[in-house]
C-alpha cells in the first residue's frame, strides 16, 4: 500500500507562485511514479505532471510547461510541484497520485494510478 498526502495549497493572486509538497509512504515499486492532477469545478480531473521516482524523467501538460516544475526529494519521499505565474484558470483541487513503473503516454492517465491522496486546494484571483 501507499500513503500519499498533499500540502501547500492556498489563495493565491495571478502571477503568484505557490509550492505543493506530496508526502509518500509505502512501497517504493507502488510508487515508481508519481504524479499530479487537478479538477476545476465542473470540469473532469485532468493530468498535470509527473516524475520518475528512479530516473527523474519529468512530464508535463502543455498548459502547465515553462510555469511549473516537478521534482522529488528522495531523503524526505516527497515530491513537489513548484507552481509560478499562476493563473485564474489554474484554480482547482491539486491531486497527489502514484503508480508503478511507466512510461510515455500511460504517464499521462489517470486510470493508470491506484493511489491518490485527498487533494489541496489551489484557488488564483485575477
Amino acid at each position: 500500500q501507499v500513503q500519499l498526502v498533499e500540502s501547500g495549497g492556498g489563495l493565491v493572486q495571478a502571477g503568484g507562485s505557490l509550492r505543493l509538497s506530496c508526502a509518500a509512504s509505502g512501497s517504493i515499486f507502488s510508487r515508481a511514479v508519481m504524479g499530479w492532477f487537478r479538477q476545476a469545478p465542473g470540469k473532469e480531473r485532468e493530468f498535470v505532471s509527473a516524475v520518475s521516482w528512479i530516473s527523474g524523467s519529468t512530464y508535463y501538460a502543455d498548459s502547465v510547461k515553462g510555469r511549473f516544475t516537478i521534482s522529488r526529494d528522495r531523503a524526505k519521499n516527497t515530491v513537489i510541484l513548484q507552481m509560478n505565474s499562476l493563473k485564474p484558470e489554474d484554480t482547482a483541487v491539486y491531486y497527489c497520485a502514484a503508480t508503478g513503473e511507466r512510461t510515455g503516454n500511460s504517464v499521462l492517465r489517470e486510470n493508470e494510478y491506484p493511489y491518490w491522496g485527498q487533494g489541496t486546494q489551489v484557488t488564483v484571483s485575477s
